[in-house]
């Protein structure tokens, strides 16, 4: 008998429902004493769904009580919040839902970008508050003419290009190489690509080696005309350094769909006017949610039945390795 545990209840009940129609799925949540069903049940647990990252940690200290678990199945394409070295090391596959998101993820990207620059929420709450009828909204600045460097140029990030590359955007990119056949400009450091560009785009995976990778420096070279988007994590800009640099002018503005410590927002953010904030919408419409709801499934139903996941992460490929001593 494969039995799968669900610590706590995920947004989306897809999950629960096609992974419980076919598998034993004990509902950690619902349990009245969660310590003493974790107990009992840890040896049996073979399968973990976990939830998108700000769900919850799972950390090799929680992974560690399961002596038989095989397999960690993650609700989105980030996973930072899962310790897949561990995993990796201890023979426990991870698995993520990427593709399915990168088309709605690029689409609210390119949306943040031009109600950032374009100032199109600052317009709407100014003829909302009657203030039309005084005066003409302020002339913003515009899309055309720019330059756009993508941190992070992977799936989302092609996607990303793609589109602006549509509204006539310059395209330049910084990752851990070069890409072959990328026909854009690539600069080997997030500095050297910053002062080169007029938008800097990021969508590079969160993580310890990615931690303030934009920083006070970064942002200077970006200049007083430069623009943030910032559709990935969080802690990929270090967010003191961004609230001082819009705070003394070092940059245009900023769009955020993700931040440090969510779902908590710097006050000095939410004062600010010329930035525009989103709660972490990137890929939340329903057709995309389900999709994902149903691969974080699948990925489970795939691997009890013998046939391997779908989307392993890259730090545990499939066929698993040997779990260690």
């Amino acid at each position: 008998m494969f039995e799968v545990l669900m610590p706590a209840a995920l947004s989306n009940p897809l999950v629960a429902q096609e992974v419980g129609a076919k598998l034993t799925l004990h509902k950690l949540w619902e349990t009245p004493d969660a310590d003493a069903a974790l107990k009992e049940l840890a040896p049996r647990i073979r399968g973990i769904l976990a939830g998108a990252p700000g769900h919850r940690r799972v950390g090799g200290e929680f992974l560690g009580q399961f002596p038989n678990l095989e397999i960690v199945s993650s609700f989105g394409v980030g996973y930072d919040h899962i310790d897949a070295k561990w995993a990796a090391a201890h023979g426990v596959v991870v698995t993520n839902t990427p593709d399915v998101l990168n088309e709605e993820v690029a689409d609210t990207a390119m949306g943040l970008l031009l109600s950032t620059l374009r100032q199109l929420p600052q317009a709407e709450r100014y003829l909302r508050a009657g203030k039309w009828q005084q005066a003409n909204f302020p002339l913003s600045d515009s899309l055309q003419g720019r330059t756009m460097g993508i941190l992070g140029l992977g799936r989302i990030g092609k996607a990303i290009a793609r589109r602006a590359e549509a509204f006539g955007v310059k395209i330049a990119y910084h990752g851990r190489s070069r890409q072959p056949d990328v026909p854009y400009p690539y600069y080997a450091t997030v500095l050297e690509m910053a002062a080169a560009v007029d938008i800097l785009m990021v969508i590079a995976p969160g993580g310890p080696s990615t931690k303030h990778l934009v920083d006070a420096a970064v942002l200077r070279a970006l200049g007083p005309r430069g623009v943030l988007i910032n559709v990935a994590r969080g802690s990929l800009v270090d967010e003191d350094a961004l609230v001082a640099a819009l705070q003394k002018g070092e940059i245009m503005s900023a769009g955020l769909d993700v931040f440090a410590h969510e779902p908590q927002v710097p006050q000095a953010l939410l004062d600010m006017d010329h930035v525009v904030l989103l709660p972490h919408v990137g890929s939340a419409s329903h057709r995309t949610r389900d999709a994902m709801a149903h691969l974080v499934a699948e990925n489970m139903l795939s691997y009890a039945a013998g046939k391997g996941p779908l989307t392993p992460v890259a730090e545990t490929p499939w066929p698993r390795l040997e779990k260690a001593d």
